[in-house]
């Protein structure tokens, strides 16, 4: 049976794939929001008055210039923002800090960094994804989590990211998250790093919740597969459209903000698209459409400076780096 599962996985096309991992992530931020209900600044009364009304959501809708001085209404239970998070929030990526941070706890070796390191400079070099190396990074990240505790990933994360997110944000792009928040709007972090991760750096920012990668588990253990597939490029806008729906939010009264081009179809979604330490193919798609671009690196290396193109393959070879660790924390407990 479990053979058949994967095999029907497997013969599923990109767009379904993306659409479950959107759906998987929706479910997980949303289901999170409800298992803690503090008071969040645009939740209320309006925005269960309701509850028969129509999502007004508008997929594939061309998307909207932002108004030239865009401040978020005040209270609005439609409107939200999403941030992307690496090189939006973080300097860098998450999952390279994460990396980092179990090999100097000693969950990795030289050998482990070395191989990650050349993935991220091939995908630099080429600036596009081998099918080849993605294929074999999924499935060994997948093999070494299944079986192991959710909870030793979790707290792996907790550990190593209380540092991060206290030293690697971009002061420029919390702000943003601050305004939106003390507009009383709802926050999400959307990013193709693991769901472990993404609610750490939502929860440190003060953000409403996160949608990110979500691994299936079932009686909290890894089953060593992804419920759909990454949260990347696609998947994303997928994710965004499905909490939407979910919490009843009007994507033209939306923000998003992202560096990378991978991120148009979710950029596309919303009526106030931002564009965040651009790649340049972000920054000329972001010139033809008229959307805002705010750059917080310094100098002209800031126009060339970005993250590869292909940061799936990143979060795949973090996964398989943190797979590592529990599975050395396992045989020395």
């Amino acid at each position: 049976m479990a053979v058949l599962r994967r095999l029907t996985q497997a013969r599923r096309s990109s767009s379904e794939r993306n659409a479950l991992a959107g759906e998987a992530a929706a479910a997980a931020a949303e289901g999170a929001l409800r298992a803690e209900p503090e008071p969040e600044p645009a939740t209320g009364p309006e925005s269960t008055s309701e509850p028969d009304a129509p999502a007004a959501t508008k997929p594939g809708k061309a998307p909207k210039a932002p108004a030239e001085n865009h401040t978020p209404d005040r209270d609005d239970p439609r409107a939200a923002a999403f941030f992307d998070c690496d090189n939006t929030i973080l300097r860098g990526a998450a999952i390279f800090y994460l990396g980092v941070g179990l090999y100097r706890r000693g969950f990795l070796t030289r050998r482990d960094i070395a191989r990650f390191a050349w993935q991220q400079a091939w995908f630099r070099l080429h600036g596009a994804e081998d099918p080849d190396h993605i294929s074999d990074a999924k499935q060994s990240a997948l093999g070494i989590v299944a079986g192991k505790p959710t909870a030793d990933l979790e707290a792996i994360c907790e550990e190593i990211f209380e540092v991060v997110v206290a030293d690697k944000i971009w002061p420029g792009t919390r702000a943003l998250v601050q305004m939106h928040l003390d507009a009383g709007q709802r926050v999400w972090l959307v990013t193709a790093a693991p769901l472990e991760v993404a609610r750490i750096i939502a929860r440190r920012l003060g953000m409403t919740g996160a949608l990110g990668t979500v691994a299936e588990a079932r009686d909290g253990r890894y089953t060593g597969r992804l419920v759909g597939d990454l949260l990347h490029g696609p998947a994303k806008a997928a994710a965004v459209r499905a909490l939407a729906r979910r919490e009843r939010l009007d994507l033209d009264r939306c923000a998003a903000y992202s560096d990378s081009a991978n991120d148009i179809p979710m950029l596309s979604l919303v009526g106030h698209p931002y564009v965040v330490n651009p790649d340049g193919a972000l920054r000329r798609h972001a010139r033809t459409q008229g959307w805002r671009v705010r750059d917080f690196r310094t100098g002209r290396k800031a126009a060339r400076v970005g993250l590869p193109a292909a940061a799936a393959l990143g979060v795949l070879a973090g996964a398989t780096a943190a797979g590592v660790a529990l599975n050395r924390r396992r045989r020395r407990a």
